[in-house]
């Protein structure tokens, strides 16, 4: 296509196709520099808006990155594998004083703009949580990083009653993290439900994760019980969904 190309006969999805196939086969490695809107324009003779247009979808894609001043990049980033339910046994992560991403593979992300709150639940938190009316609850939010690309939101809800006096409510949980105190204080989480969807961002989370609006996430509400059924933890997770695989690990034993 690319020797062949002639005006007006190139749509923006051939020339995605073109490009694509490139990185596919190496052509165009991690790392490497994509072809620039005036390059595209020039070298399928399309205008700048197809061109554009074409880089759109591969960036949607999460296969090349802009960088400011510099121009777009194959991206070279390494999808992380979230595997379930290892990550949330105590033996391979919290209970031992690890994180509970340290049980999976890829880049490990780093925490930032962990923000500590009390507030008013929504009803939706109050009823899983099992609060009565006018109960608050500490809501722990933060921010997962890898090569500086944001690639997950993660907002905790923990019952204010069940969890005062403790570091779950500095912004430091110290080892282990939140379900390792919860422990501390009686209620160590046993069993866990997730739920999954994907569904387009919102605008504050295309912001948050420096995504494209037509970019899916990927959103995991998880709830924590104790041994006798007492909820002391949602977790709502939104993740880009470029950056992860869901992988999750089941037996045919009861």
């Amino acid at each position: 296509m690319t020797d062949n190309a002639q005006p007006g006969r190139v749509g923006y999805r051939e020339i995605a196709d073109d490009l694509r196939r490139q990185i596919d086969s190496g052509e165009l490695p991690p790392g490497s520099k994509v072809p620039g809107e005036n390059d595209l324009t020039s070298r399928y003779g399309v205008a700048q808006l197809t061109a554009r247009h074409a880089l759109d979808v591969l960036k949607t894609e999460g296969l090349i990155v802009a960088k400011r001043g510099s121009g777009t990049f194959v991206r070279e980033f390494k999808p992380i594998r979230r595997v379930s339910p290892d990550r949330l046994r105590a033996s391979n992560s919290w209970g031992s004083g690890q994180p509970i991403w340290a049980t999976d593979i890829g880049t490990r992300p780093r925490t930032e703009n962990v923000a500590v709150d009390v507030e008013l639940p929504l009803t939706s938190i109050a009823e899983v949580l099992g609060l009565d009316e006018g109960a608050r609850v500490v809501v722990r939010r933060r921010t997962y990083v890898v090569d500086d690309k944001p690639v997950q939101l993660a907002t905790s809800y923990y019952p204010e009653a069940l969890v005062a006096g403790s570091a779950i409510n500095e912004i430091n949980t110290g080892e282990g993290g939140a379900y390792a105190r919860l422990r501390d204080l009686g209620y160590e989480p046993v069993r866990f439900r997730e739920e999954l969807r994907v569904r387009m961002p919102r605008e504050a989370e295309r912001r948050a994760l420096d995504i494209t609006q037509d970019t899916p996430i990927i959103l995991i509400v998880r709830t924590a019980y104790t041994a006798d059924d007492q909820p002391v933890e949602v977790n709502e997770m939104v993740l880009d969904s470029a950056a992860y695989i869901l992988e999750y690990k089941f037996t045919s034993q009861d």
